[in-house]
């Protein structure tokens, strides 16, 4: 069973539920068919003699006679007439209907063991079995009670053997049609189940390609659906747009750390080989090791930011959330990195007091330090960082505005992403990552980092994080 197809599988169990079904049918027929045949024909025999009796109407005069241009049959019966109408059946499917007076005179219609049970009683509206020459019938009287008529009895009769070879025949075609629509219904199933597996052919046939050939840019598209199946694909295909964007993001990764690595490894290099190619004073030496130590600064650097960044986006290490008062924080950071004074710019700071939120002290505080820390490298000889808190409604809003070269428009959109430095800062000191940490640190306390900057004039960051 294990190396059937789901399709086989469904088609065997459905085959042994309708097996069961049909033999179960059997077993009923096979077990209740004599009483069901003998109710049949008990219920055939009282059906067709109580819808004689209704054709049967008793007239004082000929001339009453409604003449309806049916051929109708005319008796005369004591001071008046009978009229027994053309649907009255003598005869039909071996039930025979005959009219008697009260003294057991046929006055109308048929019944071929008249001589053999003349003598038995009427019994209004009893069925009774008789044995005539070894053939079983059975015997129906009615009563007529309309008026005029009551002295007049209708019987039938109906043998047995006859009756049962017409319904027997009807069950032995019953008993060959059941196989047949059991072996239909077999070949429907599985065609059907074969049809509502599709989908997942395509799926396997997909995700197959997919593995064989590395390509995540083939989706599935089953298109529009409700069912369990296009609901699988619709989520293998969503797998299949976030792995192909990680893949893409990591091989761009990869892709700009070997180039950021390789400038400050060339010159590292290239120091080096030009300081052992020729004799050189204590000085030289001194000022080769200053390179060499000033670009190894700059890599372990990179690489620290690029293991910090990689633990954050890959949710590898887990960070304690709790309450902290923002507005302390805010405040201990700016008063720290107000003393560096690079190029000559002020940093001041307008801070609400009493903002309290839920997250990590060490990555809010990476955030804010990464925050200011560009604003200075982008600043302007004396000019001005301010970095603002206020709360808005349920939030609390940290600005970070500066008066530096801004940031165009077209680049604004792509300074989050790793590595990226816009073109007028290339050959600034910055690794590339520290808007990237923001982003992914403001990702991780589910708030929002966004950036106005006007070319020329400055940038504002704001950072947005729900207050307790």
């Amino acid at each position: 069973m294990r190396k059937l197809s789901i399709r086989m599988k469904i088609t065997l169990w459905f085959s042994v539920v309708m097996v069961f079904i049909v033999a179960l049918t059997y077993g009923v027929i096979f077990s209740v068919s004599n009483s069901i045949i003998q109710k049949a024909i008990q219920d055939n025999l009282i059906e067709t003699i109580e819808n004689n009796v209704d054709e049967i109407e008793y007239y004082d005069l000929k001339s009453d006679i409604d003449k309806d241009n049916d051929v109708d049959q005319y008796i005369i019966y004591g001071a008046g007439y009978l009229e027994i109408d053309d649907d009255f059946l003598d005869q039909v499917n071996g039930i025979s209907s005959a009219l008697y007076d009260s003294q057991k005179v046929m006055l109308y219609g048929e019944n071929p063991i008249s001589k053999e049970i003349h003598e038995l009683a009427f019994l209004d509206s009893k069925v009774r079995k008789r044995t005539v020459d070894g053939t079983v019938w059975y015997v129906y009287d009615r009563k007529l009670t309309a008026e005029g008529l009551e002295k007049l009895w209708i019987r039938g009769v109906v043998s047995v053997e006859t009756q049962s070879i017409q319904l027997s025949s009807i069950i032995q075609i019953s008993m060959f049609l059941l196989p047949l629509l059991l072996f239909l219904a077999v070949i429907g199933g599985y065609f059907i189940a074969g049809r509502s597996l599709k989908p997942m052919h395509q799926i396997v046939e997909t995700v197959s390609q997919i593995n064989q050939g590395q390509d995540l840019k083939k989706r599935i598209g089953l298109g529009v659906g409700e069912d369990e199946l296009h609901q699988l694909a619709d989520a293998f295909d969503a797998m299949f747009d976030r792995l192909d964007v990680s893949f893409e993001m990591e091989r761009q990764f990869t892709s700009d750390a070997s180039h950021e690595l390789r400038t400050p490894m060339a010159v590292i290099m290239a120091q080096c080989e030009y300081t052992l190619s020729q004799d050189s004073n204590p000085e030289e030496y001194v000022e080769a090791l200053r390179v060499i130590q000033r670009q190894g600064g700059k890599m372990t650097r990179l690489i620290n930011d690029m293991l910090t960044f990689t633990r954050m986006h890959g949710k590898t290490t887990s960070y304690e959330m709790c309450s902290l008062e923002f507005s302390s924080l805010i405040t201990a950071v700016c008063e720290d990195l107000a003393l560096i004074a690079d190029k000559n710019i002020q940093l001041t700071a307008q801070v609400e007091d009493a903002v309290f939120v839920r997250g990590n002290r060490e990555l809010l505080t990476r955030l804010l330090n990464n925050l200011i820390s560009n604003a200075y490298r982008y600043g302007r000889e004396n000019g001005h960082i301010n970095v603002v808190l206020a709360s808005q409604d349920q939030w609390a809003k940290l600005s970070v505005i500066d008066d530096g070269i801004g940031i165009a428009k077209e680049e604004q959109e792509k300074i989050f992403r790793r590595f990226y430095q816009i073109s007028s800062a290339r050959s600034n000191a910055g690794s590339g990552l520290g808007l990237s940490m923001v982003k992914e640190i403001a990702g991780l306390h589910h708030g929002t980092i966004s950036v106005e900057s006007i070319p020329q004039e400055g940038s504002t960051f704001t950072f947005t994080i729900k207050k307790l």
